[in-house]
């Protein structure tokens, strides 16, 4: 196994096959104390297009299989081969094999949360909230999203939303916290919307004016709007209220920004194009997220599913444990899989063939993965001790595999990454001194992220 191959140390990362890397034959191993990059941050990335697995991807049936491991462990589905030598990912993936050459896989990323909205929340900030409930929920006393620190440490200067999340409002019961601003403010929230980016005539009514509205009508309501703000900081001066004056401001921009318009106009694509991502909701939604990032965001984030999944095999998230007569390997294969493989490989294919994949990080990852040991209903559990998530672009070494899980895909066998760790590595690609502070609703001062930036990623 490839974990084998090198000797246990602490952060230490195998680079195999891939262009300008070394094969199986003669690894090479990057120290933390070899690396020439700022601690500060140093990536590449001047955006990110992050696409949340919702609902908990399987690692051990998809990017860190255990072919040993005995019945009742391994994956009833096969490894195939990929474009880096002796790296082998799920028989369902054929088209993401052929792309592996691109992705750097962290195959240690764990945490303790085992609930999904706790779990949610703690991969969407990077934070592990107080306890692990089901029945969290959005509060003032939880920690912002990647997407809302980024616009309030480094906004976009360039007529652009820093900030854009869609088609779903992820939830298991109670919205999951994590998708917007908290105590930083509703001026640091997503433009949000649900709309399917697969509908014909696809639009935002964010950026459309009523016929019997024109603009001028609208900024000199404005003006009754700024008066009304005034007194109602006298009265309320909570990061919320602060910010509502903010986010009016951006709604009148964006309804008269061409360029936004232009943005988000998917019918401007070439049909082939279109196709390619598939004429689904979420591959819409990832040839949208290029568009975005193309025309100047610099965070996006395209949610897989808004439920957590079930028994559907056209439908839903990742939480596939088996119900009734339809299991996990049954559905997979029909829905998730053959999804993922559509959308993944032509996403990072699309941003490379238009050079912008150097300076767009892509982050694939879910709030947990699958229980090494298979239940009686031929599916897996909830795990969050030890998983993959999957990076591309934004100066990170294709073909790496960093760290390792022992022989079941249970826990870190070596190079353990926490979840602050993961954040801190997101804000390292983007040049973002992650040891920096913001203060919450008590003005306490709180680093970025809680953990220390995998450098030996990035070339």
């Amino acid at each position: 196994m490839l974990h084998q191959l090198v000797d246990c140390h602490r952060r230490q990362l195998l680079r195999v096959g891939g262009a300008g890397l070394l094969g199986l034959n003669h690894p090479h191993v990057l120290k933390a104390e070899d690396s020439q990059l700022k601690p500060g941050g140093g990536g590449k990335a001047k955006r990110v297009i992050f696409l949340f697995q919702w609902g908990g991807p399987s690692h051990v049936d998809t990017f860190d299989m255990k072919p040993t491991a005995p019945d009742g462990y391994r994956s009833l589905y096969q490894p195939i081969s990929t474009s880096v030598p002796g790296l082998h990912v799920c028989e369902h993936l054929p088209g993401t094999a052929q792309m592996m050459h691109r992705f750097a896989q962290i195959r240690t990323v764990h945490h303790r949360m085992n609930n999904h909205n706790s779990a949610g929340y703690t991969a969407l900030t990077g934070v592990e909230p107080p306890i692990d409930d089901q029945r969290l929920r959005e509060s003032l006393d939880l920690f912002p999203g990647y997407g809302s620190v980024v616009d309030a440490v480094a906004p976009n200067q360039n007529g652009m939303p820093t900030y854009v999340a869609y088609p779903h409002r992820i939830a298991d019961g109670s919205t999951t916290p994590g998708q917007r601003a908290s105590f930083l403010g509703k001026r640091h929230d997503p433009l949000f919307f649900e709309e399917d980016p697969n509908a014909e005539n696809f639009q935002l009514p964010q950026l459309s004016l009523p016929e019997s509205l024109s603009l001028d009508r609208l900024n000199n309501r404005r003006e009754l709007q700024q008066l009304i703000n005034r007194q109602t900081e006298r009265l309320e001066q909570s990061a919320v209220a602060r910010g509502l004056s903010a986010f009016y401001d951006r709604s009148l921009e964006m309804l008269a920004s061409q360029q936004i318009r232009k943005a988000f106009d998917l019918s401007a694509e070439p049909n082939a194009v279109r196709d390619a991502y598939g004429r689904t909701t979420y591959g819409q939604g990832c040839l949208l997220a290029r568009r975005l990032i193309e025309h100047g965001v610099k965070f996006v984030t395209v949610y897989f599913s808004r439920s957590i999944g079930g028994r559907s095999k056209t439908d839903g998230g990742w939480d596939t444990h088996g119900f009734d007569n339809t299991r996990m390997y049954e559905i997979l294969p029909e829905w998730h899989l053959p999804l993922t493989d559509q959308t993944l490989p032509t996403l990072v294919n699309d941003l490379s063939d238009r050079g912008l994949l150097e300076e767009t990080l892509v982050v694939w990852m879910g709030e947990f993965g699958r229980t090494p040991k298979i239940n009686a209903n031929r599916s897996r559990d909830h795990w969050p001790k030890c998983y993959t998530v999957l990076l591309a672009g934004g100066g990170v070494t294709g073909g790496a595999v960093y760290g390792a899980s022992d022989k079941y895909g249970a826990v870190p066998d070596r190079d353990p990454v926490t979840i602050g760790d993961l954040a801190a590595t997101l804000f390292y690609s983007l040049g973002i001194d992650y040891n920096q502070e913001v203060h919450d609703n008590l003005n306490r001062p709180l680093p970025l992220a809680r953990g220390q930036a995998v450098t030996e990623l990035f070339s």
